[in-house]
């Protein structure tokens, strides 16, 4: 795994990554519920859709909006396998350890909590 400091500077670097922003339904949702409640059930959305070995549909798992979390796993590179592997050196085919999911977890917070203070 890469250092955080370091992810968010490749993900600066982007011209895709940095066009995701927190808006509309999305940016409400997260100012109403709060970030735990959002990060509670991002921790559930990631050991369902991207912890796994093989995820269902991998690379088309991730909706593009309809809640905080499928904003930042895509402005982050969360969102796939694929993009996790090569951004974040997280290796695909194996199911996610505790502590990679720790770091996905981590990299999902840090993006919200910058994208409420735009």
């Amino acid at each position: 795994m890469i250092d955080l400091d370091e992810i968010f500077h490749k993900l600066s670097r982007s011209a895709f990554r940095r066009k995701f922003r927190l808006t509309g339904r999305e940016l409400a949702y997260l100012e109403t519920w709060g970030i735990e409640h959002v990060m509670k059930q991002g921790a559930d959305l990631i050991a369902q859709r991207l912890a796994p070995a093989q995820p269902k549909n991998d690379g088309r798992q991730t909706p593009w909006r309809n809640h905080p979390i499928f904003v930042a796993q895509h402005a982050t590179a969360t969102c796939c396998r694929g993009c996790l592997e090569k951004t974040h050196g997280i290796a695909k085919g194996k199911e996610l350890t505790p502590l990679e999911t720790e770091h996905v977890l981590a990299v999902l917070r840090m993006w919200l909590l910058e994208a409420v203070n735009r």
